[in-house]
């Protein structure tokens, strides 16, 4: 089985409050993105089996794609083994939601193989013990994530948007910004609500001049390039700029191709890591 896992950007991202357990309480717009690795699932006689086309993966219980795995055969008493590969495609530690696609997609095609009757809340239960972005890879396209990422609202699609990413030459700990974020110090939140509704009327240039990440006040602090990235993505003619979850990624929105070609061939020049992709 082949199953396509794609990366996702955050259209906003907001960090509401904070539970006892100390994890953070969010309200973001998630989108995928025409990037995605490409899993390869077999069925085996027992035991798990990982593999990747990049030689920094882990290919042990460090790996969400893994563990998923590991989880699945485990929580629903499986017989068999699985055997994986990974084509890796989306940059790593990149605010991509790399090792969480790649986890949903490896429960979505162990169900295909194993339990076909197991339903999408069903998986997406099982998905928040592996991540607080898997549930969301489980349904993809374009919704609202609240809570710690498990309440998905699905939205109207956005579909065939143009984004360039840039993704810097250094990898960012989720868990090390989320331990850097104050929330009492969040001058400006999201406008999330007038940023869906804009989606909704396809009003690019509100939702361009409306992105907002509040983890860019910790991710920029560290790392000024992010900023200057961003810069020069609208000056490149991008109708807005942001870092991806909690980077260091940045992604571009545009609504012509020919400014998105300009834009992808200028930070080409200085960056190895730079695509241009849709929204699915």
């Amino acid at each position: 089985m082949l199953v396509r896992a794609y990366a996702k950007v955050n259209i906003s991202l907001d960090v509401v409050g904070k539970r006892e357990d100390g994890y953070h309480l969010l309200k973001m717009i998630m989108q995928n993105i025409d990037l995605f690795d490409e899993i390869t699932i077999n069925s085996i006689d027992s035991g798990i089996k990982l593999g990747c086309n990049k030689a920094f993966i882990p290919l042990d219980n460090r790996n969400l794609a893994y563990r998923a795995a590991e989880l699945f055969i485990n929580e629903y008493n499986v017989k068999k083994g699985a055997a994986i590969y990974i084509k890796k495609n989306i940059p790593v530690c990149a605010g991509l939601a790399g090792g969480s696609t790649d986890a949903a997609a490896v429960l979505r095609g162990l169900r295909d193989i194993y339990k076909p009757e197991i339903s999408d809340k069903d998986l997406m239960a099982l998905a928040l013990k592996i991540g607080a972005d898997v549930p969301y890879c489980i349904l993809g396209q374009t919704a609202l994530c609240e809570g710690i990422g498990e309440i998905i609202t699905k939205l109207n699609p956005f579909t065939d948007k143009i984004m360039v990413l840039v993704k810097p030459p250094f990898g960012v700990s989720t868990k090390e910004v989320y331990s850097k974020l104050d929330i009492n110090k969040i001058a400006k939140h999201p406008k999330t609500m007038e940023i869906i509704r804009a989606m909704e009327k396809n009003d690019l240039k509100f939702i361009g001049s409306n992105l907002k990440n509040v983890l860019e006040n910790v991710t920029v602090r560290k790392y000024r390039i992010i900023s200057e990235i961003k810069k020069q993505m609208i000056n490149a003619g991008a109708l807005g700029a942001l870092m991806s979850g909690s980077g260091p990624t940045v992604f571009a929105l545009f609504d012509n191709m020919l400014y998105a070609q300009n834009c992808y061939d200028l930070m080409k020049k200085k960056f190895k890591e730079v695509y241009i992709t849709k929204t699915v």
